[in-house]
């Protein structure tokens, strides 16, 4: 099968007052699922169409770029990403790959070597449940790694972490003493101590790593997911200051806090994102109706419904979106309880209108599924969380049960039922990789979960936007924005309705634009380039 690839990606984007014509590709666009050929200017699509129709542009326009077969979508959004924290686990110790105890602490410890002058040594992404030990490392071994210095571990779904004992010593109020994982109000206590150590060169060194590394990815934005208990208000601020200062990705800011006005002042979208309901289902923080499997006890409550109901009601009249983090099921009855109660007093009309979104929502019920239609919630979801924990052996089944494991990220359901959803990683949680997350979630591990992939795409591209309240981007139409990526890919294919797929067919009839083959094993497309408003973020290096 022949590689479809671009001659030169090099000159894919504009400067602000160039016209440019892109012609000889793949253009996904449903104004037109055959358009090979693709007109920006000013930072916007203004034209797509066929090839021949391409010819009376090509003498009006700055420049022609000859894309030689590749693929054009529209640039993906990430719906939840930790931009800090994920561009520090690019730049320092990520244990995401580590196999084991004895694997993981050998990484500690020739980190600890490489890093002599930090305050404290930072890592993330162990994950005991996939080693052969099932334990995270103990005090002493970290101690003993270090050499004594201090050290923050965050598990891979930052709901709890290991440190050591140089760490503990530097944080008074830590209640825990022992070997286990810290969490709740002890892990937010040494997560801010060890967060504070880290320098504004650093901070802004893996600020630019992560935003580097999206936009060669075809990421064209993401939602920075900010908050008191995750990083802080500096850290969001420089981030964003980041973002509008240099070529990259576009930045939304949610800022997860009760105060609204320190939201405003931030520059945040919402007082939304990482506002805790519960925790998570790894570290036996989420919050559940029953008990877990391997744990007598049914995980940890932050808000309750009286709360989200306060705060959605608030954020409703001061023109600002509401959202939440909610994972287990009771967390998640809480939020839908609580923005019904807030739709009472403020009209549902309202409440729908400002698009307030929950992020995760992995153990929905058939209830809350109806209740995030008709509240108009949006479901800022994962799917690489399937990717990596479901199945009938994966977390899930160790944490709750193979029964109630099926049912968790039901895509297929929320979207039967018309539940808007927007696509994200949680980066560094699990890693920023779009096509992968479509794959996901058109290969989820519970077959009647299932969307279809050209569903899937919708929901990493045009679905992130749709979560601001934007409905004119994130697709390749006149007028909307000129954020779009260059892919080389294999030929494309469409989806039949009964999950099979098929190679792209000629007829007009089906209305549809092909996208790559994602089934597992084939390989996924590679960007070329990235362009945001019209300008270059990301340009793949010749040979």
């Amino acid at each position: 099968m022949t590689d479809r690839t671009a001659a030169s990606a090099t000159a894919a984007g504009t400067t602000p007052t160039e016209t440019l014509l892109l012609r000889r590709g793949e253009v996904h666009s449903p104004a037109d699922p055959f358009a090979t050929a693709m007109v920006v200017e000013r930072g916007h699509i203004a034209w797509v169409g066929s090839e021949g129709a391409a010819d009376a542009f090509a003498q009006g326009v700055d420049r022609v770029v000859d894309l030689d077969g590749a693929l054009v979508t529209p640039a993906f959004t990430d719906a939840h990403v930790h931009t800090t924290a994920t561009g520090l686990a690019l730049t320092g110790l990520d244990l995401t790959a580590a196999r084991s105890l004895p694997d993981a602490l050998a990484l500690v410890r020739a980190y600890a070597n490489r890093r002599p002058a930090d305050r404290v040594l930072l890592g993330h992404g162990w994950d005991a449940a996939r080693w052969p030990e099932r334990r995270a490392p103990r005090r002493a071994e970290l101690d003993e790694a270090t050499g004594g210095r201090p050290l923050y571990l965050s598990r891979v779904d930052v709901h709890s972490a290991v440190v050591s004992t140089a760490l503990l010593d530097l944080v008074p109020g830590v209640r825990t003493t022992g070997d286990e994982p810290l969490t709740r109000d002890d892990h937010h206590l040494v997560r801010a101590a060890a967060l504070a150590a880290v320098t504004p060169a650093q901070r802004a060194e893996a600020q630019r790593a992560a935003l580097d590394h999206a936009a060669s990815l075809g990421i064209g934005s993401v939602h920075e997911c900010g908050g008191p208990d995750i990083s802080s208000a500096e850290d969001f601020h420089d981030l964003l200051n980041l973002a509008r200062e240099r070529p990259g990705p576009r930045v939304f800011g949610y800022w997860a806090d009760l105060d609204l006005e320190l939201a405003r002042e931030l520059g945040a979208v919402g007082a939304a994102g990482d506002l805790f309901v519960d925790g998570a289902l790894g570290s036996h923080t989420a919050c559940l109706h029953t008990p877990y499997a391997d744990a007598a006890h049914t995980g940890t409550g932050y808000l309750d419904a009286t709360d989200v109901a306060a705060h959605v009601a608030a954020c409703t009249e001061a023109g600002l979106q509401a959202g939440f983090h909610a994972i287990g099921d009771a967390a998640l009855t809480a939020v839908v309880d609580g923005v019904r109660a807030a739709a009472e007093k403020v009209g549902p009309a309202r409440v729908r209108a400002a698009r307030h979104r929950v992020e995760h929502a992995e153990m929905m019920t058939p209830a809350t599924i109806a209740a995030f239609a008709e509240l108009g919630l949006t479901a800022s979801v994962q799917p690489a969380f399937d990717a990596a924990w479901g199945g009938e052996e994966g977390m899930y089944a160790d944490r709750l049960g193979p029964e109630r494991a099926r049912t968790l990220n039901p895509f297929a359901a929320m979207l039967k039922a018309g539940v808007p959803l927007a696509f994200g990683s949680d980066a560094p949680v699990t890693p920023l990789d779009p096509w992968g997350a479509v794959r996901a979630a058109a290969f989820h591990r519970t077959p009647a979960q299932r969307i279809s992939v050209r569903a899937a795409f919708t929901a990493h591209t045009r679905g992130g936007w749709r979560a601001l309240g934007r409905d004119d981007a994130g697709v390749l139409v006149p007028g909307a924005p000129a954020d779009y990526a260059l892919w080389q890919t294999e030929a494309l294919v469409v989806q039949a309705p009964d999950d099979r797929v098929a190679r792209w067919s000629t007829d007009p009839r089906s209305g549809t634009p092909g996208l790559p083959d994602l089934t597992p094993g084939a390989d996924l497309p590679v960007c070329l380039a990235t362009v945001v408003g019209g300008r270059e973020v990301f340009v793949r290096p010749q040979g």
